[in-house]
């Protein structure tokens, strides 16, 4: 955790996160690079909400799943999009009435989703015990989604994983990558 601290406190310095200008040979370029910081966001609360207790490896397992369902025409094309993924509802209080569409309320189904603590019913908030962690966990999302960084996918594009106390009937049909804490990660082949 240490080691974490010393490089998102560097890399939040520091501005020469750069890649190599192969034209060159040795100069750097920094990629122009504006945070949107609603994907940052979502990346961090899937970070937290599904291995905020699984260290720097369990979170870059979460994160490198996530970015690889993106890259994937199989799911969403956002970050957001592919952690809110799953099946919804229309509210009670705009189903069936004249509402214009955009006005429309839309509830996700619960234990429906790709990641389960999404739609579970409960509150989807940080605990103020957790917020140094959380801080953390958002740093390192920043980071991860800088295009000046490359992320090492230590999942080995996987798609998918289950807690190991749980056997969900689609790892039989998933290529078994990497376990990282207490998640087994899956490749979905294509």
């Amino acid at each position: 955790m240490k080691l974490l601290n010393e490089i998102i406190t560097a890399l939040s310095i520091s501005a020469s996160a750069a890649t190599p200008n192969v034209e060159t040979n040795n100069n750097w370029n920094i990629i122009p690079y504006e945070p949107n910081h609603v994907e940052i966001q979502c990346l961090a609360e899937n970070i937290y909400h599904e291995a905020k207790n699984q260290g720097t490896a369990g979170w870059s397992g979460v994160a490198s799943v996530t970015l690889n369902r993106v890259e994937d025409s199989r799911f969403p094309n956002t970050i957001c999009e592919v952690v809110k993924q799953g099946p919804t509802r229309e509210s009670w209080k705009t189903r069936g009435k004249d509402v214009p569409e955009e006005e429309r309320k839309y509830y996700p189904i619960k234990h429906r989703c790709q990641f389960s603590w999404y739609c579970d019913g409960k509150a989807d908030t940080i605990s103020k015990y957790d917020t140094e962690i959380f801080d953390k966990i958002y740093n390192l999302s920043r980071i991860i989604l800088n295009p000046n960084i490359i992320l090492l996918d230590i999942t080995d594009g996987a798609t998918h994983y289950h807690a190991d106390y749980v056997f969900p009937e689609w790892r039989k049909t998933k290529t078994k990558t990497v376990e990282i804490g207490d998640h087994i990660f899956y490749r979905w082949e294509k």
